[in-house]
């Protein structure tokens, strides 16, 4: 295998202090198991509710238009979150604003801007920086096709430079606004060292897209990076039930996230937002039995020759991307099991071929200069059995395999 299989309880453990160091990077000192289960809920018991409540309203009542006005002028000037009752579900919603504190708190961040998708969380990004005259992108591949094909493109006006990781200090320019990386990366689960890129950076923030990792493996801000992106739709929501994009940061961007969120209307529904709240409470242990499942095959896909390379991080993990000899898309046309569907991070298992699907958006020879071979399957273990994984992977490889 390229990278290390090895057992991981995760980037925290029941010791690990979350306490603030006046960075931005905050909260209690609390486990984060416990911080799963508990952040964004604190005031329930109070309120004389165990579950939280959904709010779905998408305007609130108020007969004192003097002080509505006065808070919409502040939230015009700074983007600050306005103080006392709900205004309009654009503006913010109490059922929201929960997944956002819990997620602000996992990943050790100030703050969290929640969207409608990752995508439209990383459009709310460029159009922050776009907005202060700083279109330029510095971006590591490979990253997620539509990410790279947002910033290939230029749709938001935006102008990239690939490089290597080596190469990041050089290409900053005057005008560059942002750095991005993902580690693991998709689809090839290649990683980077997060605090070397960061200190590339210099003053220009650094976004991580940790929708692989998730806080449970890493928490990026940790390493340096001013921004922290997740595809919600993935491990943080965990069921294939709830698209949502999410963006952990320092509360002055988080400013700025908001009013471009209420500007361009790319909110999350309030119902997503519950889910994704629920689902932070089994995150850790998903993606900790998760991992142990992807570990576990990889070490025989690893081991099979009918797979000519098998790519696991050293971080670990629940994304094993491996290489067959054979014809990958009849590996897709026969599972039975695992489901054959892009997305990622579900507790059951899927199987894609990305050169097909996740990264067809992505130029040929980009996409294979980034490692995406036409023979590579993109596998997102979930909460089976193993051994019936392994099964099905088995008959869909063909033929008798190893073990």
């Amino acid at each position: 295998m390229d990278s290390l299989v090895h057992d991981r309880q995760g980037a925290l453990g029941a010791q690990d202090d979350l306490s603030g160091d006046g960075r931005g990077i905050a909260t209690p000192a609390r486990a984060l198991a416990t911080e799963a289960v508990h952040a964004g809920r604190e005031d329930l018991a109070a309120l004389g509710l165990h579950a939280a409540p959904i709010d779905l309203s998408t305007t609130y009542p108020s007969y004192d238009s003097r002080g509505e006005a006065a808070r919409i002028d502040a939230f015009a000037a700074d983007g600050a979150e306005p103080e006392g009752p709900p205004v309009y579900a654009r503006l913010g919603n109490p059922t929201v604003a929960r997944f956002e504190t819990a997620l602000a708190r996992l990943e050790g961040t100030e703050s969290a801007v929640a969207f409608a998708s990752g995508m439209a969380a990383l459009s709310a990004v460029l159009l922050v920086r776009n907005a202060m005259g700083l279109r330029h992108v510095v971006a590591v591949r490979p990253l997620y096709g539509c990410s790279d094909h947002l910033l290939t493109a230029g749709l938001l006006g935006s102008e990239v430079t690939w490089v290597d990781p080596a190469g990041i200090a050089d290409a900053l320019r005057p005008d560059t606004g942002l750095v991005m990386v993902e580690s693991p990366a998709n689809p090839t689960l290649a990683e980077l060292d997060l605090r070397a890129v960061a200190h590339a950076c210099g003053s220009v923030p650094l976004l991580a897209d940790n929708t692989f990792a998730t806080p449970v493996l890493q928490r990026p801000a940790e390493s340096g990076a001013r921004l922290v992106l997740h595809s919600a739709t993935k491990y943080l929501g965990g069921h294939g039930d709830v698209m949502a994009g999410v963006v952990a940061c320092d509360e002055e961007f988080a400013r700025k996230l908001r009013q471009v969120r209420f500007a361009t209307g790319g909110v999350l529904h309030p119902l997503a937002g519950y889910l994704l709240l629920r689902g932070l409470s089994t995150l850790p242990v998903r993606v900790r039995a998760a991992s142990a499942n992807a570990a576990e095959l990889a070490r025989r896909l690893a081991a099979d020759p009918r797979v000519s390379r098998v790519h696991y991080p050293r971080i670990g993990g629940a994304m094993i991307a491996f290489e067959v000899h054979g014809d990958p898309h009849e590996v897709i046309a026969g599972v039975r099991l695992v489901t054959p569907a892009v997305s990622l991070g579900s507790v059951d298992s899927l199987i894609q071929h990305p050169a097909s699907i996740s990264h067809r958006i992505v130029p040929t020879a980009d996409r294979h200069d980034a490692g995406v071979s036409d023979k590579l399957l993109r596998l997102s273990v979930g909460l089976e059995d193993v051994d019936d994984l392994w099964t099905d992977l088995d008959a869909a490889l063909g033929g008798p395999g190893g073990r």
